[in-house]
């Protein structure tokens, strides 16, 4: 994934772990803030890897609060 780092902030902290419910609220997030071109690049990036490559694609497409 190339860097896709933007300004959205999204909540993780605090909510469901699970990881189909993370990569839920940061897509949803992507779509409101403009960047639905991100969508699908991220899902595959997130998804390409563990838990906690997941949480690392996470931190580098929003911001993590």
């Amino acid at each position: 994934m190339d860097e896709c780092l933007t300004d959205i902030e999204v909540k993780l902290v605090g909510t469901d772990g699970n990881a189909f419910a993370l990569m839920g609220r940061v897509r949803q997030a992507l779509k409101r803030g403009g960047r639905s071109d991100l969508v699908k690049e991220f899902t595959e990036e997130a998804t390409s890897g563990d838990y906690d490559h997941l949480l690392t694609t996470c931190m580098k497409c929003v911001v993590v609060s």
